[in-house]
């Protein structure tokens, strides 16, 4: 079974005093690491194990002086200053990594939270609390770092954030303890749109392009509901291999409850693939603007894909 583990909220607030710790908004992959003497699992949010997806995180949380340990972070590759998931989408699922994989996309474990170490749980304990003893119980290395956390000036810190190109930031109650689920104790501040989709389709291609033209995505509300076309962002070799994976969950039925009107070309799938897609807004009848493909995801449920609303 998957650790549950505490899930933020997605807020237009910036506003947030000396109570709010801030840390970087990370776009990787959620990773539960476990540490039980010379032992060490790795597993994402479902559950599903990554413990030799990532080997170099793999050993530096072995080579850790605590007998035990229970972290949360997050994967990340980076490219320059920025984390880029279109950089560690070449590590995701790759279960035996060849050192030129390695050497050409390394990636980094953040860890921003402490969950457990030598037997003792630490779940209910303030944040800051977990996080003094994270700091002191952990010895960076190239593969393992542990997440920065500010405090005060919010509003100039996510300016400069969103300048820096980064994703945005996270805002965590300094006092809370880390509870299973969606938090409002936990708020995730973002400088552009971006979340996971399901494809529930994909339309004919058109000129040189080969295998398809644009996936067809929606969210869970009350069924699948559908909500665009997303037809940039995919290299050669993206398109060949996601194409064979969309053939083999060809359906005759459209799996969307409102795709109105259908799209030219319009190939329906079942609905078992999870997107993160990147765009410029909603429009007012709730379709993606300007969307563009980042990767797909594995550490997310189809069932689970909602739209994204401000608290």
């Amino acid at each position: 079974m998957p650790i549950p583990l505490m899930l933020a909220t997605l807020t237009d607030r910036r506003d947030f005093g000396e109570d709010w710790l801030l840390e970087r908004k990370f776009d990787g992959e959620r990773c539960v690491a476990k540490k039980d003497g010379g032992d060490v699992r790795l597993e994402s949010r479902t559950g599903k194990e990554l413990t030799w997806t990532y080997p170099e995180v793999r050993a530096a949380v072995a080579v850790q002086p605590a007998r035990s340990l229970l972290l949360d972070g997050e994967v990340v590759a980076f490219d320059g200053d920025r984390t880029s998931f279109s950089r560690l989408q070449q590590r995701l699922g790759v279960t035996k990594p060849s050192p030129h994989l390695l050497d050409a996309y390394p990636v980094v474990y953040c860890v921003f939270d402490l969950l457990e170490i030598d037997g003792e749980g630490l779940t209910q304990r303030p944040l800051v609390e977990r996080r003094a003893r994270l700091l002191s119980a952990i010895r960076p290395s190239p593969a393992l770092q542990v997440s920065e956390a500010w405090r005060g000036d919010s509003q100039r810190r996510f300016a400069e954030a969103c300048r820096s190109g980064w994703e945005g930031l996270i805002a965590k109650r300094a006092d809370s303890p880390h509870v299973a689920g969606r938090s409002r104790d936990w708020l995730k501040l973002k400088c552009a749109w971006e979340q996971e989709f399901v494809i529930g389709g994909y339309t004919d291609p058109a000129g040189s392009r080969t295998d398809f033209g644009a996936l067809l995505v929606g969210y869970h509300e009350h069924g699948l509901r559908y909500a665009g076309k997303v037809g940039t962002g995919y290299s050669v070799a993206t398109l060949h291999a996601l194409g064979a994976r969309l053939r083999a969950l060809a359906t005759s039925e459209p799996p969307f409850m409102d795709a109105r009107p259908i799209p030219r070309g319009a190939h329906w799938t079942r609905p078992e693939l999870v997107a993160q897609i990147g765009f410029a807004e909603w429009t007012p009848d709730g379709r993606l603007r300007q969307p563009r493909f980042l990767g797909l995801r594995d550490d997310k449920r189809p069932e689970e894909v909602v739209r994204e609303r401000p608290a």
